[in-house]
């Protein structure tokens, strides 16, 4: 999963972007609130972390604009301000979640994986297609009594797929949400890692779950 991190504070930044992709998320930063709001429209991201007290634009405001452009991502904010109107104010404006600075990562993560969760009109913590099944915080896979046994990426592929079933989700949609921006589109690097998944979800269903749609994409088809 793929989240925006929008924070003026480097050095808080940084140690938030370790410990989320540690935790296996792909993660881009957004050091002034004019670049974070861009990303954020211009990219598709998972979740979003806000701050609000941005130098060059308030968090707020951005939130505000992202809302009135549709564009529906999750969105937490992160902030030092800790009074009951401020985080009435930026719940009003769109937000998802509002988490008041300093936090523990252990329960940043956990508010992340609740409003992906949510946004996905899931109430479970576990993704269950007839007899698949995929555990997003423990990372864990099965095919009835069959573990299957992904690589970290080959998880992050199947989840992605896994949120938008029963629909068929295109390659261009896959390397949004599971890579950051470094990501070259024209290395084969998702090719490989999609055929692998292919391969392990076959040998532990003994048919191939994951089917390619030609021209379109990647689709579960249990």
């Amino acid at each position: 999963m793929r989240i925006l991190i929008i924070e003026d504070n480097r050095e808080l930044a940084m140690s938030v972007q370790k410990g989320l992709e540690r935790e296996n998320f792909s993660v881009d930063l957004a050091f002034s609130g004019l670049v974070g709001e861009e990303k954020a429209y211009v990219n598709a991201y998972d979740a979003i972390l806000l701050d609000l007290n941005l130098p060059d634009r308030d968090g707020l405001s951005i939130l505000n604009f992202l809302r009135e452009s549709t564009i529906d991502t999750p969105i937490i904010i992160t902030t030092a301000r800790d009074e009951i109107e401020e985080r009435a104010k930026g719940l009003d404006f769109g937000a998802d979640d509002y988490l008041v600075k300093p936090f523990e990562l252990l329960e940043l993560v956990a508010r992340i994986r609740a409003v992906i969760r949510r946004f996905h009109g899931r109430t479970t913590p576990f993704i269950k297609i007839n007899q698949l099944m995929i555990d997003p915080v423990k990372r864990f896979v099965s095919y009835g009594d069959t573990e299957v046994f992904l690589k970290p990426k080959e998880f992050d592929i199947l989840l992605c797929i896994a949120q938008q079933h029963p629909a068929v989700v295109s390659t261009e949609k896959i390397a949004e949400h599971v890579y950051d921006e470094n990501f070259d589109p024209f290395s084969s690097v998702l090719r490989v890692h999609l055929a692998r998944l292919k391969k392990q979800l076959a040998q532990a269903s003994g048919k191939e779950l994951l089917k390619t749609i030609r021209a379109k994409g990647y689709q579960l088809c249990e």
